[in-house]
């Protein structure tokens, strides 16, 4: 498996400007029908957007949402977001 890949991103999520989507390459074990390129179009799906987090582990949120529809097709997205970071961390992406 590969290492995280970064990208420059300029959104906003949750309030906070986001200048970055690291990609954890987690999900290319299981779902070779994804790319990062994918990943990108899903993101841009949460600029502008409020979300609550589905967990805490003290300094990181994390947050799923489900039901993404992208070209047809529905995907889930899972990251997480630290606490004073500008960055998004995707964790993984499948379809559903």
């Amino acid at each position: 498996m590969s290492e995280r890949r970064s990208y420059s991103v300029n959104m906003v999520v949750n309030g906070r400007n986001i200048n970055e989507v690291v990609i954890d390459p987690h999900y290319e074990a299981k779902h070779s029908d994804i790319d990062d390129a994918l990943i990108l179009e899903l993101v841009k799906y949460l600029d502008g957007r409020e979300f609550l987090p589905e967990e805490y582990d003290r300094e990181w949120e994390y947050f799923m949402l489900d039901r993404i529809e992208h070209q047809g097709k529905l995907y889930r997205l899972v990251w997480c977001m630290r606490d004073h970071c500008l960055f998004i961390g995707v964790i993984n992406c499948f379809r559903r």
